[in-house]
């Protein structure tokens, strides 16, 4: 029983960080699961409890994982119980610092200051700057009245804009290099980073401190950033109507076959199409293009080909209504249809026939000019053509 307790006690006080900290346990069994098959950034700390500067670390350490709480992960592994976990790694010496980042098999060195300043701002550099994701970062003081106001609303905003926008938060108090960087000087401050940012692309917030005024400057941001949608060539009925079903509007165009309008004009065509798609992007319409004349079913339900190519339509399929574009097919004259059909405006019809049209299968356009088919010649040479009877 006295050797029972004594062990518990030895592994009491050995143990570097608690349940209480921020900082948290990893092991063989869980590391993994926790930090390899998680979205999440992990600053890692492989330790041993005898190490002198592993103990010195401790209360930076601790403060580091108080402060990035809620963004990024902080954990500790102590190599004399799981060695097989710093294996991998290249795990030499005590304390090894590694940040997982978005390729978890390639930690990141930490080599950077032992402070909870200097590993704040090397995370802060893998999650947010040059990130693919927007970001909102607020920059709090722990004793601000008005931070302490904004956090419900900041905590209630990141839940909605989940997936969209991705918010955080950090202790300027603490992360003294961090807003220095970026011209810190009250509180809360809130940094916009697009994605891709470098350190000077930070901008700065204007919007509302309400739950409702940060979703919708955020969400107003993400439709900026959103890439413009692809102008699909309808080749099958699973692309057309993956393409167009779920859209409140799908722009469908019907270019001229390639004998009447080579490779230049039919991507002249597209070019503007493609223009068209980022001006309206935020209305998260689909786009399609067809070659005239290839989809009967299609053209007749939706009365299009009696005037030639090109043509336009646009189609809400839900309500199986469209409009057609009666002017210029040119940009200017598009962006008219298309900037009325935003606003609500516009003559529809109802599509003809029963559900949505079918759509034959084709083969997808090459790029290149069209050929005229090549007639096969027929030989005569056998022919008497004095001796045949009329």
């Amino acid at each position: 029983m006295k050797l029972l307790l004594l062990a518990l006690f030895v592994g009491a006080t050995t143990a570097m960080y608690s349940k209480k900290d921020d900082v948290v346990e990893l092991t063989a069994s869980n590391f993994q699961s926790q930090v390899i098959n998680s979205d999440e950034i992990w600053i890692v700390e492989f330790y041993a409890p005898w190490c002198g500067h592993c103990k010195n670390l401790v209360p930076e350490y601790k403060k580091v994982a108080t402060a990035l709480k809620g963004v990024v992960k902080v954990g500790a592994v102590d190599m004399t119980a799981h060695q097989s976990v710093g294996g991998p790694y290249n795990v030499r010496g005590f304390p090894t610092i590694k940040i997982f980042g978005a390729d978890k098999q390639k930690p990141t060195d930490y080599n950077g200051a032992r402070t909870a300043a200097g590993m704040s701002a090397q995370a802060m550099q893998e999650l947010v700057l040059n990130s693919k994701d927007i970001w909102l970062v607020e920059f709090y003081a722990p004793w601000c009245g008005h931070c302490k106001n904004l956090e419900p609303h900041w905590k209630a905003a990141a839940s909605q804009l989940k997936g969209k926008v991705k918010l955080g938060a950090l202790d300027a108090t603490v992360h003294t290099v961090a807003a220095n960087k970026f011209g810190i000087r009250g509180f809360p401050t809130i940094k916009y980073f697009a994605p891709g940012s470098e350190a000077n692309d930070a901008t700065e917030y204007d919007g509302g401190r309400t739950t409702d005024d940060i979703v919708r400057w955020a969400s107003d941001k993400a439709m900026e950033n959103l890439p413009a949608p692809e102008v699909v060539e309808g080749v099958s009925q699973e692309v057309v109507e993956g393409t167009c079903k779920d859209k409140q509007l799908c722009v469908i165009t019907f270019l001229p076959h390639i004998l009447d309008c080579q490779s230049k004009c039919r991507n002249d065509y597209l070019a503007t199409l493609k223009e068209l798609s980022e001006k309206f992007k935020k209305n998260l319409w689909g786009w399609l293009w067809l070659e005239g004349g290839k989809q009967g079913a299609l053209e007749e339900a939706l009365d299009v080909g009696g005037f030639g190519y090109p043509a336009m339509v646009a189609l809400n399929s839900r309500k199986g209504k469209y409009s057609t574009l009666k002017g210029s097919f040119g940009k200017d004259g598009i962006s008219e249809f298309l900037r009325d059909l935003s606003y609500g405006k516009g003559r529809t019809q109802s599509l003809r026939g029963e559900g949505f049209p079918k759509v034959d299968k084709s083969e997808p356009w090459d790029g290149k000019d069209g050929e005229m088919p090549v007639e096969e010649e027929i030989d005569l040479s056998d022919v008497d053509l004095d001796k045949t009877e009329l």
